[in-house]
């Protein structure tokens, strides 16, 4: 199922952008403020329409498809998702459902039941929302998302606010996801995370694409000295980097 975005303009944020996403990959989106890495993500979701160029879903316009065929394709994690009623989690993952509406009940649990395992929330299944950390609160959303058995999984920052432990466990996540053929993309600040867990980084400046390929390519020192600013060199061995800023 392929995700491709061609030469899409929006005003003052994206500028002529073209890429194509393959599903199996966990593809990171990089870049600094105001790079135009929301604006990108909110377009392949097809939650925001370009000025100009389109993103298409296996070839088909994404303004062609309805809401719900767009809502079971592809799953959308926003920067700050709000939960507007203290439900316990099952019930919040159950909202996953809404775009597959009138399937069979015993299809519905078991996509729910899957979710909640998928982020280890079975022993929290009944706890109100309110009362989950910070780290639970984000593999609840997330299992939300995966209760809609979506082919792309789309999310803007999701390790913001996470310690590291938490985070390190939903990248994990996400790696299994991708392995079971899904297409995740991910907008990260944290440059190390990309570098050590992204099977490819696409980076923006100035709502142009600045690099595109493998991390040690795209996050390549030269890069990031010319995207952000800031000169700077890996340490350590590969899946275990981490960045000196000098």
């Amino acid at each position: 199922m392929s995700l491709q975005a061609r030469d899409l303009h929006v005003r003052d944020r994206l500028r002529g952008l073209s890429l194509a996403l393959r599903p199996g990959d966990v593809t990171a989106i990089c870049g600094p403020n105001g790079a135009g890495k929301s604006t990108l993500l909110s377009c392949l979701a097809g939650l925001l329409a370009p000025d100009a160029g389109q993103v298409t879903l296996d070839d088909r316009p994404m303004a062609g498809l309805s809401h719900q065929t767009r809502a079971r394709m592809i799953g959308y994690l926003p920067q700050s998702p709000e939960v507007a009623w203290d439900v316990s989690v099952e019930v919040l993952v159950s909202l996953g459902r809404l775009p597959w509406r009138g399937a069979p009940a015993l299809e519905a649990q078991a996509a729910i039941d899957d979710a909640l395992a998928a982020m280890d929330l079975d022993v929290l299944r009944h706890r109100p929302v309110s009362h989950l950390s910070g780290g639970e609160r984000a593999r609840a959303l997330m299992a939300r998302v995966l209760a809609t058995r979506p082919g792309w999984l789309l999310a803007d920052e999701p390790l913001a606010s996470l310690d590291l432990g938490h985070a390190g466990a939903l990248v994990r996540r996400f790696r299994e996801q991708a392995r079971a053929g899904r297409g995740v993309v991910l907008v990260l600040h944290d440059l190390a995370m990309a570098m050590n867990h992204a099977d490819r980084v696409i980076v923006l400046h100035e709502g142009r694409l600045a690099a595109d390929g493998a991390p040690e390519t795209a996050l390549d020192p030269q890069v990031i000295e010319r995207v952000w600013g800031c000169p700077a060199h890996w340490l350590g061995e590969p899946g275990a980097r981490a960045l000196s800023l000098r």
